[in-house]
């Protein structure tokens, strides 16, 4: 599944409210990037508020693979201040993206309980100076509860993602009804659990929550 890529403060849907606030844009003014809920190579929300030429050069010149910060996210939890990650930074990304701004850095990250889970996780700058251990806190409080606004449902019934995807594809209730060959009082139960179960108001915003969360 794609990521849901967002510009800098554009409203992709975010439950938590957090990601697509001003939170990340106080706590990190010099830039950010944030990956919600990593399932194999993409993130489900993702957002990159980096300086343009930052972002350039970490891609032209394939930094990712050298990036201490990238590392210590796939391989802990919590927070950590860049700084404590010279030591790893053999190729010199951290020191490369102080041209750009990026002095001060902290990095978060959260997965769920079950080991081997997707996880989620930030990179935040100032240029100002060094994070303070309450912002750390409050920025790993912003990505969990991201983390878990995202989560998918695991008590979803076949038959209500099949009813949510004739949802998604713009059948009306009466047409459902007759493609699963129920009655529409059925099909609107169905729908009601679903939208219970994904935090939704309606039938279709539970479908383009469904599809968001790669489930239909």
């Amino acid at each position: 599944m794609r990521a849901q890529k967002s510009e800098c403060g554009a409203g992709v849907l975010d439950t938590s409210g957090w990601v697509h606030s001003e939170g990340p844009r106080q706590l990190a003014p010099a830039g950010h990037y944030i990956a919600i809920r990593i399932s194999f190579a993409f993130p489900v929300v993702e957002q990159n508020c980096l300086p343009e030429a930052w972002v350039r050069e970490y891609t032209a010149s394939g930094l990712l693979v050298h990036d201490p910060a990238m590392a210590w996210a796939y391989q802990n939890q919590g927070y950590v201040r860049t700084r404590d990650l010279v030591a790893e930074d053999r190729q010199g990304v951290l020191e490369l993206a102080k041209y750009h701004g990026l002095n001060f850095g902290a990095v978060v990250c959260c997965i769920d309980e079950d080991l081997g889970s997707e996880r989620s996780f930030g990179f935040f700058f100032r240029s100002d100076r060094e994070y303070t251990t309450l912002e750390l806190e409050q920025l790993h409080a912003g990505v969990l509860a991201a983390h878990r606004a995202y989560a998918r449902p695991k008590n979803l019934t076949e038959a209500e993602l099949e009813t949510l995807g004739l949802v998604k594809n713009g059948l009306l209730m009466k047409e459902i009804a007759s493609a699963l060959g129920v009655s529409e009082s059925a099909v609107k139960q169905r729908l009601r659990n679903a939208r219970l179960k994904l935090n939704a108001k309606t039938g279709s915003q539970a479908a383009a929550r469904a599809t968001m969360l790669g489930m239909i």
